[in-house]
């Protein structure tokens, strides 16, 4: 099942950086990608739910995305680190529905697989201080 949710998240990212970078639609990105991507209807509603989350909320997340990276402009921060960032920011402080420290881990390993030498450091070193945030966050809810 990992291994599946890490191909939905995959072509999520896919999604995001076809979007960013060359302006396409995204249900077309989308289907484009599902086309090929061999996954089952519920990961491929997965995926779907990643993309479209993270369009619907791109300037809270890109706002938060600022905060932890102050020293990053937005549009300075590499097209894959920046999305691989959304997708997880999304995760951690919008979705909830898995637990932080999985949305991190499967952050660094995109980082790892699409990304430079040095992003799997930055995303999380930044998603460290997002992940500090959703704790408090959910401290404060309990109250």
């Amino acid at each position: 099942m990992a291994g599946a949710r890490r191909r939905a998240r995959a072509l999520a990212l896919q999604a995001l950086y076809e979007v960013d970078c060359a302006g396409h639609e995204m249900e077309a990105a989308v289907t484009h990608l599902l086309a090929g991507g061999r996954l089952s209807e519920e990961n491929a509603a997965f995926t779907r739910d990643l993309v479209s989350g993270v369009i619907r909320n791109k300037k809270e997340i890109d706002r938060n995305i600022q905060s932890f990276a102050p020293a990053w402009p937005i549009e300075q921060i590499a097209v894959i680190d920046r999305n691989i960032l959304r997708l997880a920011i999304f995760e951690i402080l919008l979705d909830n529905k898995v637990p932080v420290k999985v949305a991190i881990n499967e952050a660094v390993e995109l980082a790892k697989m699409f990304g430079s030498d040095n992003s799997s450091k930055f995303v999380n070193g930044v998603l460290g201080s997002v992940s500090a945030l959703a704790v408090n966050r959910k401290l404060l809810e309990r109250g």
